[in-house]
């Protein structure tokens, strides 16, 4: 089980993975930074807990570390992780700002799944292209695995699923569903090599092609940005150009929406 360490000095050094979390250019979750993994909140933290990421460390106030204490002892935590228990007003110094869900945990990044043998067994894929928005990504990633996508492959131009926002949109789950960041064209050609069929999602695609690839026994959905949507190269290397078919004027999504509809019109869920 982690080691429980009471603490009352927000100066301690052992809490230096969550300070200054207010500020971009200390993060340590922030892209070129120290790459730390950071749960928020007792349901997220569960999940990173149980995930593939090995686990630094917790602070918390006492309440939300007890709630934690089961899993806490669980197969993926080793004893040596301390949990570090403050009062509100302590770790809210540390923070920098006041952490409503009262607990956080680090982690470090656990290493890239292999992208062949990834897609060797997968059946529903989502294939990313300039998702930058940090909110955008944590609800696809939740859509992702609520609808039975096997995988997600993060294209050029998307943030990172890693930060902070976005591991708590998520609820957590960007940490059980894998993922593999990738260049458009190599991702192209190992879900080529895998016998994957290409459908681009874009308001210029064909409505009834959702339904008709629907069937396909193994399928890379693409997705770009809000605005601009997927570039013309990665149109061009899709198999076929897909839409959501909508009512009156309206021609397009929230891309996190736009994902979860072709999710579940593609088979994903139970």
């Amino acid at each position: 089980m982690a080691r429980v360490v009471e603490v009352d000095d927000a100066a301690d050094p052992r809490l230096a993975d969550f300070r200054d979390l207010a500020r971009a250019d200390r993060r340590p979750d922030r892209p070129g930074g120290r790459g730390l993994v950071l749960a928020e909140g007792t349901v997220v933290v569960r999940r990173l807990l149980a995930s593939p990421y090995p686990p630094r460390a917790l602070l918390g106030v006492a309440r939300r570390i007890s709630d934690l204490a089961g899993d806490l002892r669980g197969p993926h935590v080793p004893a040596d992780v301390p949990a570090y228990v403050t009062d509100a007003d302590t770790m809210a110094h540390v923070v920098g700002f006041h952490l409503n869900r009262g607990v956080l945990a680090s982690a470090d990044r656990a290493p890239a799944p292999d992208l062949p043998a990834l897609l060797a067994t997968a059946r529903r894929v989502a294939l990313l292209e300039g998702v930058n928005d940090h909110e955008n990504l944590g609800a696809l990633f939740r859509n992702a695995a609520a609808l039975g996508v096997d995988a997600v492959l993060v294209g050029p131009g998307c943030a990172d699923p890693l930060y902070r926002r976005s591991v708590r949109v998520s609820m957590g789950h960007v940490l059980r569903v894998p993922f593999v960041a990738c260049g458009l064209a190599p991702a192209v050609a190992a879900l080529r090599d895998a016998g994957f069929t290409l459908a681009a999602l874009t308001p210029g695609g064909d409505p009834a092609a959702l339904r008709a690839v629907a069937g396909r026994d193994r399928l890379a959905l693409l997705l770009g940005a809000e605005g601009p949507g997927l570039s013309e190269e990665a149109l061009d290397l899709a198999d076929v150009r897909v839409r959501i078919p909508m009512a009156g004027d309206v021609d397009s999504l929230n891309v996190a929406t736009a994902a979860a509809v072709a999710f579940h019109a593609t088979g994903g869920g139970s």
